[in-house]
């Protein structure tokens, strides 16, 4: 694998309001920083989901390694790499400990510890994909497009940033909804404009996918994710899926969540903002 920045989808109101999602792809190990950024929504592939044998597949044949190997010195930043020489010194420990890394998870997988921990494991060596949408750019591309930031940080962002200049946004109407991982053949003219669709594209963004883990495209299944999402409270996957603001909407409040000139999906949910209060109607 290796550094990504898809868009996925990318529209704009009649405002000049822009919503742009993309898929990204980028080292585990810059995640935090990444979550750092309210202003952006996200979904991530969980490491919780994906059976051990397959992740010991995907460290062994793709794993990360670092592309700079900046020297020892005091402060957050690298400022120098190390000696040419010694950098293929340090490429062989860093798979040496991938190495050391699959062999311990091969022994609680033998003890029969769940993949919501022996997974953990391999995390300094794998990359990740994201879906994330966002209205507001600006600030995360001066801070991470920046060559102060970690290098592995940078070059994602960098891609990011270009993935949205060259990009032309799709004009979307007050009645039209911005879909992302809804695929191009299913737009039929009547499909996009329904509650399965918003649903179905929500869904997909959760499992970061528009294909099941087992990789079927199902719609039946999307749905049933989705109902699983929001019965549960887990709401972070329909801030990808929004509209425009219609007139009434925008004078009472520019911003839906994080988003401006957009309405998402989840506020449109009942209590998205505290399932707790979900239950206490239940009780």
């Amino acid at each position: 694998m290796a550094f990504k920045a898809t868009i996925l989808a990318d529209s704009i109101s009649s405002r000049g309001h822009r919503v742009t999602t993309m898929e990204i792809v980028f080292p585990r190990i810059v995640l935090s920083e990444f979550n750092t950024h309210r202003m952006l929504s996200r979904n991530t592939a969980s490491s919780r989901a994906i059976p051990v044998d397959k992740q010991i597949e995907r460290v062994m044949s793709e794993p990360f390694i670092p592309h700079y190997w900046g020297a020892r010195e005091a402060g957050m930043q690298a400022t120098s790499e190390i000696d040419e020489a010694d950098i293929e010194q340090a490429k062989k420990e860093w798979l040496a400990a991938r190495d050391d890394a699959v062999r311990h998870a091969k022994a609680l997988l033998a003890l029969n510890v769940h993949k919501q921990l022996t997974n953990r494991i391999f995390e300094p060596f794998m990359w990740h994909t994201a879906v994330v949408s966002g209205t507001e750019w600006s600030n995360f591309f001066s801070l991470r497009n920046n060559k102060e930031a970690q290098p592995e940080i940078h070059a994602i962002a960098e891609l990011m940033q270009a993935a949205c200049e060259s990009s032309d946004p799709t004009p979307l109407g007050p009645d039209d909804w911005h879909l992302p991982l809804i695929q191009p053949e299913e737009y039929d003219g009547m499909f996009e404009h329904t509650e399965e669709a918003r649903k179905i594209a929500a869904a997909r963004c959760a499992r970061v996918s528009y294909l099941t883990h087992d990789g079927r495209r199902d719609q039946a299944a999307d749905l049933a994710l989705y109902e699983r999402l929001t019965s549960s409270g887990h709401m972070s996957p329909l801030e990808h899926v929004a509209r425009p603001l219609s007139d009434a909407e925008f004078a009472e409040n520019e911003w839906r969540g994080n988003f401006h000139g957009w309405m998402q999906l989840r506020k449109l949910i009942p209590y998205e903002h505290d399932y707790s209060l979900v239950e206490e109607m239940d009780d």
